[in-house]
């Protein structure tokens, strides 16, 4: 079977080539049709082929080109017409569309074409996006969601018949369990010497990091560490972080894949204290390195917390039960340990990348690949 896979603006690329690389040890043909990750190097292809025929020249510019995201929009027109021309498979599956609205015109009429719902619609929509999010939707013959809390939602609010929704697990990022070459912690994380509490990933004001720095203040006895790129203006967040009794840490930077085992290892607790999100990277890369963790219940991440125990739930913006879940956990080494080996379990069982590519290969016969 011949797949190709498509996210023109690299949003997620960890996922798509742990995607493409589990379905080619499946025994598909896996092609990734996408562009050049600016911010850092992703795992190389492993028996699938990678095709960046996305903004070649906006990407040339690089990152912190001036005008480069209008000059990646002037591109993005005869890239996805030049898209159709290379539609050639069994099954087109999108994993992003980067202008939906405009995009479900452009897309190849060739069927059959599946499509995964990695955020499904904002949480309180306007009549308008859900009417732009179904006719996106709807030009797929199936819809991927990573949750049942997805479906439900896919379901009711955005009004996708149940027999176009799938559910198929989110794979946990064992890949960076597994590389040849780890860089040790970095100097600004170095010398802790109680539990850690590490909230990893793109700083984003839903992230919640203004929610975790108050309830960090009643917790005794651990760091916080904030990693990770900043989308967002911190300076205030540090400002904030400074008055508080115990240390805060700051690595705000791109955090390159060699570099995350470290960090993994030596967090005690992981945090993830969304206001909002369907899924999250951060939470199966948590999996994958066994940590107790403490989410937030929204989207797919309550799923996890409760299906499979695997991580201690608050509800989104409850400052005090965030707190108090991070003081059993840091108090507490044995709940630690319990979440841990069940975060563990998880990632080899339900979140294994071998198991969710025959879910996918399965869907992909039933639409008629």
């Amino acid at each position: 079977m011949h797949v190709q896979l498509i996210d023109p603006s690299a949003f997620t690329p960890p996922y798509d080539r742990a995607l493409a690389r589990s379905l080619a040890e499946a025994g598909a043909e896996v092609e990734l049709i996408t562009s050049r990750f600016l911010y850092g190097p992703v795992p190389e292809a492993a028996g699938y082929e990678v095709t960046e025929s996305f903004y070649r020249r906006s990407s040339a510019r690089g990152l912190e080109a001036r005008g480069r995201v209008p000059f990646k929009f002037a591109e993005h027109l005869g890239d996805m017409r030049r898209l159709r021309s290379r539609i050639a498979g069994d099954v087109t599956h999108y994993q992003w569309l980067t202008v939906p609205s405009l995009d479900r015109h452009l897309i190849s009429p060739k069927r059959p074409r599946v499509m995964t719902a990695h955020y499904v619609i904002a949480p309180e929509p306007s009549s308008r996006q859900i009417r732009s999010a179904r006719k996106v939707f709807e030009a797929m013959d199936a819809v991927i969601v990573h949750s049942a809390t997805g479906a439900r939602r896919m379901n009711e609010i955005v009004g996708l018949p149940e027999d176009r929704i799938r559910v198929i697990p989110h794979g946990s990022f064992d890949y960076l369990t597994e590389l040849p070459d780890e860089k040790p912690l970095p100097p600004e994380l170095e010398g802790a010497q109680g539990p850690v509490i590490l909230f990893f990933g793109l700083m984003r004001p839903y992230k919640g990091i203004d929610l975790l720095l108050d309830a960090f203040a009643e917790v005794e006895g651990a760091e916080l560490w904030i990693v990770g790129n900043p989308r967002m203006d911190i300076e205030p967040l540090k400002a904030k972080s400074d008055r508080l009794p115990g240390t805060v840490r700051w690595l705000p930077r791109f955090v390159h894949d060699d570099e995350i085992p470290a960090i993994m290892r030596r967090a005690d607790l992981l945090v993830l204290p969304y206001r909002d999100g369907e899924q999250s990277g951060v939470l199966y890369t948590g999996l994958a390195f066994g940590k107790p963790m403490v989410v937030s219940n929204v989207g797919g991440l309550g799923d996890v917390a409760r299906e499979h125990d695997a991580a201690l739930l608050v509800e989104p913006g409850d400052v005090a039960g965030l707190g108090s879940a991070l003081e059993t956990l840091v108090a507490d080494e044995s709940a630690r340990s319990a979440l841990a080996g069940k975060a563990a379990a998880a990632a080899e069982g339900p979140f294994a990348w071998g198991n969710i590519a025959e879910m996918t290969l399965d869907l992909y016969r039933e639409v008629g690949a």
